[in-house]
């Protein structure tokens, strides 16, 4: 059964009467099987008064629950507003599907300005349409010169890598407070500090530098470390 418009007037009556006790049914159906308040209003223009379920107390009771949750819930919008809200945004994707459209054929009317090598205007262009070239040129223009920087940029950092001299090298200063011991030559150091060393020394001297008296010096275990 196609779901149209019955235009046959008692074909019309006679589907409404058997729908409308339908659905007055499965309402109480629903209310009694889940626990839940339910209401039905059917307005038809075969009665004076509309069709309700349960009674007029009963409906009016749910229809004021319903405006309740309805006022609490601010996110809840109704049919009109939804549908104000559905149409905007369509309208506002249109606007950008036209946009986008606009800027792909200027730009595919500058490519080929470009290579004709001389500006061809169009009759049909309007002055919308003259606004969205300019808006693509000057785009690709930008495009071009951050290309470029980009190129320049890139090509002047090898230069400057080997113009750059190398890097100074710093004396590095000596530790203070370090004191170096005299050297002799053979490897040993005098402390002139102590005075054992200091007197071996000098009886070394004495004896004019005699090689055994330097061995048994150096083999004497009495002597200070050197």
């Amino acid at each position: 059964m196609q779901l149209t418009f019955i235009a046959n007037n008692s074909d019309r009556k006679a589907s409404y009467i058997k729908r409308k006790k339908s659905l007055l049914k499965k309402t109480e159906e629903i209310s009694t099987l889940c626990g839940v308040e339910a209401c039905t209003i059917v307005y038809g223009p075969y009665a004076p008064v509309p069709d309700v379920w349960t009674s007029k107390s009963g409906v009016q009771n749910v229809v004021e629950k319903f405006r309740n949750t309805c006022e609490h819930n601010k996110k809840m919008a109704t049919q009109e507003s939804f549908l104000s809200e559905r149409i905007a945004k369509g309208r506002e994707k249109m606007k950008k599907h036209v946009r986008s459209n606009q800027e792909k054929e200027m730009t595919m009317f500058m490519f080929q300005c470009l290579k004709n090598g001389r500006v061809e205007l169009l009759n049909n262009l309007t002055p919308d349409d003259l606004n969205v070239l300019s808006s693509v040129i000057d785009s690709k223009l930008r495009d071009i010169n951050k290309k470029m920087e980009t190129l320049n940029v890139s090509e002047m950092l090898p230069n400057q890598i080997q113009m750059m001299p190398p890097p100074a090298v710093l004396p590095v200063a000596a530790p203070e407070n370090i004191i170096v011991p005299p050297n002799h030559g053979d490897g040993t150091y005098l402390n002139s500090d102590d005075p054992l060393q200091s007197q071996w020394f000098m009886e070394l001297l004495n004896d004019n530098g005699d090689e055994e008296t330097m061995k048994s010096s150096f083999g004497d275990p009495n002597l200070p470390p050197l």
